[in-house]
């Protein structure tokens, strides 16, 4: 590794199995902790030697993985500014060995070696959307990624080198959030009865492929204007053997699927850019709903996209939420209401932008009278339902978060569609009843919360307990990992399935499934984890007899030498801390490099039950925040809907 070599705080976090706030503890407490000799002061980087010779100097275990290896060979191999441009052609390389890996046995052994990996390489991979310049990295970084391959597998080992970049870069990348890109692909999913093969799928702005993923089974087409990106999002759906073209280009500017009408188009365009085509796009046939005003680029993006789905073609855009009732866009927002293309507005909750559901009107259609108003902001839960129930019957009022408002109603001066200013109004007896009772359930759960403190006393001076790792306890027989399976149908059948939504609730297994011998039942003890879970889900089972659901990984363990409670709060600090990352997906945990202390099962049942209350008081608060909230929200429509008054 070269002197070059740097890290951030993330990456010493990784290198010495802590997590961030550890780092940041260090720099704060050592005065000889090594000092930043580069990036800003919000995202310091550390000289790699420096930082390794400090961990050997105070005591400090550490492990470089093979991944991380070659991740920070990569970052030592240009300044940052060509740091996407080394990870896509990490990529292609990977690519390269997916598609002819004895090709590349035989170009490490030749005398020439980065000549003949230049010349195979590229014949491999001329599908790429952009040339690669494979002398970015020499033949030393390409054997040593041909490792991590080998080790993990082109698509894991590419994954990870992505998921540093993204982080790397956080403040330059826009990316999708995981759980809006989820619904997103859930919604915009084949039609009933259509195959999924059948299916082509459009991402104009598609980034680095985040929204087309879920796609497998498609013929999946993107286009992005960064040439970077538009690299990394090929080889992401290539490694995945997906049917994919990815186009370099603005699509504004230079459709690269001119005259292409798909079954879907999905995007997260980039939002309130000024400089986006207003001028030389002026008499463009794409704006059949009105010309977008030149601060209103979000606009211009919707109506690309309608103008590249076929006659009854769904289009799911991301929207900031601003533009639901910005004023220069009240026209073109009046024309899409009247014409039948928007069908839904979705306001997503955590302050994120707005989900707009629109459908390419067939000729000679007769547009809807009702459009859908939802607000998600509790959670995403229930918003597939209300979609699939409004889509059958459009005239009828859906469950869930939504309602129906007619379109008449919104064409007034401002053409607000805001979701939150349509909510329905209750009955004031109602109102206030419901009101009351919400009141007095929030005002009991907050007083008992008190009482579901767990029993953990501070300690004098840290503790430094011998640790091993979830591989080294795999081959000693004392756990043993199952994986779900990644896809799963988990809305009829018999069989009760453990979703990763009920994991992060703490909630009884919510889905049903058909009788499959590939099924993993649970049994009573076995640990549970979410494998792409953010909040780094893990828990132990009470209950037999449901079955695995998809995306996530069970540890079974020998009960007589390791608390399952206690290997459930370890997994579950690893992926809340990020600590042991691994390689596809945000946030999953790499089960064997989990570090658990080495201690007798007495006292692991003690940290276990410790684990399991901090678990319990989690789900209380999850709870009676969303109760809190339920609260406001009902006080707010009783006091201007005039069903609630002011007691003083």
């Amino acid at each position: 590794m070269g002197h070059d070599a740097t890290l951030n705080a993330g990456d010493i976090a990784r290198l010495a199995d802590v997590g961030r706030a550890a780092v940041s503890n260090w720099r704060r407490r050592y005065d000889d902790f090594p000092q930043p000799v580069g990036g800003t002061a919000a995202s310091p980087l550390f000289s790699l030697p420096e930082v390794e010779d400090w961990l050997r100097r105070n005591g400090k275990s550490y492990e470089m993985s093979l991944g991380d290896r070659a991740w920070q060979g990569l970052r030592a191999s240009g300044d940052d500014l060509r740091l996407g441009d080394l990870v896509g052609c990490a990529g292609a390389f990977l690519l390269y060995l997916r598609r002819d890996p004895e090709s590349w046995n035989s170009v490490a052994r030749s005398r020439e070696p980065a000549k003949r990996l230049h010349q195979a390489a590229a014949a491999a991979t001329a599908d790429l959307p952009v040339p690669v310049d494979w002398s970015l990295i020499d033949i030393r970084l390409y054997r040593l990624i041909a490792d991590l391959a080998s080790e993990h597998g082109p698509l894991p080992a590419f994954e990870l080198l992505c998921e540093r970049y993204v982080e790397a870069h956080s403040r330059q990348l826009s990316v999708t959030r995981a759980d809006v890109a989820a619904l997103m692909a859930r919604i915009a999913g084949p039609a009933p009865g259509v195959a999924a093969g059948a299916t082509t799928v459009l991402d104009p702005a598609c980034g680095v492929g985040g929204l087309l993923l879920p796609f497998t089974g498609a013929r999946v087409l993107g286009q992005e204007s960064s040439e970077t990106a538009a690299l990394l999002a090929a080889v992401r759906l290539l490694l995945r053997d997906t049917r994919a073209r990815i186009v370099a280009g603005d699509s504004l500017r230079q459709d690269g699927f001119a005259g292409l009408h798909a079954d879907v188009v999905v995007c997260d365009p980039p939002f309130n850019e000024r400089a986006w085509g207003y001028e030389e796009l002026t008499g463009d046939p794409r704006w059949e709903y009105g010309l977008p005003p030149r601060g209103e680029s979000e606009l211009a993006w919707v109506q690309h996209c309608l103008a590249r789905a076929r006659p009854g073609g769904l289009v799911a855009i991301l929207m900031p939420a601003a533009a639901a009732s910005r004023r220069p866009g009240k026209r073109i927002r009046g024309n899409l209401l009247r014409a039948g293309a928007l069908r839904a507005v979705v306001t997503l909750p955590a302050g994120g932008p707005d989900l707009w559901l629109l459908r390419r009107p067939e000729p000679g259609e007769r547009p809807s009278s009702q459009v859908l108003m939802v607000d998600a902001a509790e959670g995403l839960s229930s918003v597939e339902a209300t979609w699939r129930a409004f889509v059958a019957d459009p005239e009828a009022e859906p469950p869930g978060p939504g309602r129906t408002v007619r379109i008449i109603d919104l064409l007034d001066d401002e053409v607000d569609l805001s979701p939150a200013r349509h909510r329905p109004l209750r009955e004031e007896q109602d109102a206030a009843v419901e009101f009351g009772q919400v009141h007095d359930r929030f005002q009991a759960e907050a007083a008992s919360l008190a009482g579901a403190l767990p029993g953990i006393a501070p300690l004098a001076e840290a503790r430094e307990l011998p640790t091993t790792t979830i591989g080294e306890l795999v081959r000693a027989g004392i756990v043993t990992i199952h994986q779900g399976p990644p896809k799963m149908a988990t809305g009829m059948g018999d069989l009760p399935v453990l979703t990763a939504a009920d994991l992060v609730t703490g909630g009884p297994p919510s889905g049903l499934t058909a009788g499959d011998p590939g099924h993993i039942t649970l049994e009573a003890g076995d640990v549970v984890a979410a494998v792409a879970a953010g909040e780094g889900a893990a828990r132990a089972v009470e209950e037999a007899g449901a079955v695995l659901g998809p995306q996530l990984h069970l540890y079974r363990v020998d009960r007589d030498r390791l608390d399952p409670d206690f290997l459930a709060g370890y997994l579950r600090y690893a992926g809340a801390s990020g600590a042991t990352r691994a390689y596809p997906g945000a946030s999953r945990v790499d089960a064997r490099r989990v570090r658990v202390p080495r201690l007798p099962l007495d006292e692991q049942r003690m940290y276990g039950k410790a684990f399991r209350e901090l678990l319990a008081l989690e789900d209380r608060l999850r709870a009676t925040a969303a109760l809190g909230e339920r609260l406001v929200r009902l006080g707010f429509d009783g006091l201007v809907g005039g069903h609630l008054r002011p007691n003083g």
